[in-house]
């Protein structure tokens, strides 16, 4: 189940990294708005996910730490991917300001 929603998030960040490249082409004034959106739904993702590794100790009970650990890190790549997603973003921002 975590899986599964994680791989709904890669997919809404992947949309967020295609709709960047798209607003460099078409509109250069959103590239740093979309690319702070893509960072704090990477960090409200992971923040989701944590609550979910949460929910399924609670029904567990005792919980193996390689599988805690596990799941963290595995709850950590949508924050990884939306910063990842951010730096892109401020790289064409760069890109695209005029110099003097």
């Amino acid at each position: 189940m975590f899986f599964e929603g994680n791989m709904i998030f890669m997919s809404i960040l992947t949309l967020f990294l295609a709709l960047l490249f798209l607003a460099a082409w078409k509109a250069p004034a959103w590239v740093r708005s979309i690319g702070s959106i893509a960072l704090a739904a990477g960090v409200l993702f992971s923040i989701l996910g944590i609550n979910q590794i949460f929910g399924y100790m609670q029904q567990a009970g005792n919980v193996a730490q390689s599988v805690l650990y596990g799941g963290y890190k595995t709850t950590l790549i949508p924050m990884c991917y939306g910063l990842g997603i951010y730096i892109v973003a401020h790289i064409i921002h760069i890109c695209h300001t005029p110099r003097i």
